[in-house]
């Protein structure tokens, strides 16, 4: 099915947070072991005011096939990429990359100049791919399980 970009939406809240758990439960398999997944997330996000006030506080667009979160990406003010999740049916379908390069508009947008983010292992590859910088490994320990990632920038040229 064709899935299309556009930004976030109030009502999007409880199908990003199900994406979310999805890609981390069945899209990180080749990284990361079931330990690590279930300290990651072990179970669906629920839709709270805080966890949709992460998402719309931020420049987020999601992908959906019809009324269906499929991918989502969201980006704070500071150019922080906070958030890039595809649903794993959707992986490797150009779903990452039209939400990326709407991010990036944006952040041109905002006149930024440097992107941050902190990718997993999956997600790296990717970013890697449209040109971001990987800086250094680190390990972060959720529910007392190290899980590494990669502390990652990317640095926009000026379009004016």
């Amino acid at each position: 099915m064709t899935w299309t970009v556009r930004p976030y939406a109030a009502q999007d809240c409880a199908g990003c947070w199900q994406v979310f758990f999805d890609a981390v439960r069945g899209g990180t398999t080749d990284h990361y072991d079931q330990t690590q997944r279930d300290a990651w997330c072990a179970h669906v996000p629920e839709p709270t005011p805080a966890n949709c006030a992460r998402l719309s506080d931020a420049t987020t667009f999601v992908a959906h096939v019809g009324s269906t979160i499929v991918g989502f990406m969201s980006m704070e003010a500071d150019g922080h990429l906070d958030m890039a999740f595809v649903a794993p049916a959707y992986m490797q379908r150009g779903v990452a990359a039209a939400l990326h390069d709407n991010v990036l508009q944006s952040a041109r947008k905002m006149h930024l100049y440097q992107m941050t983010t902190e990718a997993s292992h999956l997600a790296r590859k990717f970013f890697a791919r449209q040109g971001w910088r990987e800086i250094e490994a680190e390990t972060v320990m959720r529910d007392g399980v190290p899980l590494e990632r990669f502390r990652m920038d990317l640095k926009l040229e000026p379009t004016e």
